[in-house]
């Protein structure tokens, strides 16, 4: 199918793209990599007035920073991510999680900051935020505002972004040593949006767990955050026992809704074995760091 009759606009700075924005507001749309806006508006699930095109507001925009903040602006693509060294061993779940995302050639157009502000519950992406110190900047002619995670998805394809605001930047502080991170998803296909994904942050001290983020996708409209499996295996060496209470914990603390894929039990269920694996890979991982 074709998209319906909308406006293309290319600016050539930051500050036209925001005057655009300003003044198309609800109308208007962000193009960047296209991953998620394109196949909306050929399929015409989407009808939008105004497409604003990002890509030529300047090179500073596709630069990775990986220092002791990681930051990551609006153009950055996730194969370039996904074959950053320096984002590799700075926070290694990316590009863990970046492996499971659709296909190579739809990863070299794609942009991280696009695919967090699409907000897709099933996505990759804003799981592995999630579980990460990560800060969102907002820009909008009005000026620039930050976002802490927690506070930025809010409902399915729903996030704190404004009519009239872009997704400038995302920065992720180090996690703090000791800290092994694991991404998890059991799709149909692969390449297909999972029926359900881990990803976790935890923190070791020898074989002892001291702090852990664990969250999922696909089961909420928004990534979930387990915070009673968190609560149980922190303390602990991730036992057999632990292991198996985990899984049950996890069952219990979503409730997906079923679609054509898969119905609610299915993914409640499939949801404890992820998180049982990853706490299990995570495990293992930490013992062959400690040998």
């Amino acid at each position: 199918m074709k998209p319906g009759r909308f406006t293309y606009h290319a600016p050539r700075g930051l500050d036209e793209a925001l005057a655009l924005l300003t003044e198309y507001g609800d109308e208007s749309k962000i193009l960047a990599g296209g991953q998620s806006l394109m196949p909306l508006l050929n399929f015409r699930l989407a009808q939008i007035e105004h497409v604003v095109d990002i890509n030529r507001i300047g090179a500073e925009f596709s630069a990775i920073d990986a220092g002791e903040t990681i930051r990551i602006p609006a153009l950055v693509r996730q194969r370039q991510a996904e074959r950053s060294a320096e984002l590799a061993e700075a926070v290694p779940l990316l590009r863990q999680a970046l492996h499971q995302v659709a296909h190579p050639q739809i990863r070299n157009r794609g942009t991280l900051c696009g695919s967090l502000a699409h907000a897709d519950p099933a996505a990759e992406l804003p799981t592995v935020m999630s579980v990460l110190d990560t800060t969102f900047t907002l820009a909008s002619a009005r000026g620039l505002r930050t976002v802490e995670v927690t506070d930025f998805f809010q409902f399915h394809l729903t996030t704190a972004l404004e009519p009239d605001e872009l997704l400038l930047e995302v920065s992720i502080r180090r996690p703090p040593p000791g800290t092994v991170t694991v991404f998890h998803e059991f799709a149909t296909r692969r390449g297909d949006f999972a029926l359900a994904a881990i990803a976790a942050a935890v923190r070791f001290d020898g074989n002892r767990v001291t702090g852990c983020r664990i969250a999922a996708a696909g089961v909420a409209p928004t990534p979930h955050r387990l915070t009673a499996v968190e609560a149980l295996v922190t303390g602990s060496s991730l036992e057999p026992a632990v292991l198996a209470d985990a899984e049950s914990a996890a069952r219990q603390s979503v409730e997906p809704t079923g679609d054509i894929h898969a119905g609610a039990d299915y993914r409640r269920r499939l949801t404890g074995v992820l998180v049982k694996r990853a706490l299990a890979d995570a495990r293992s991982k930490q013992e062959t760091a400690n040998a």
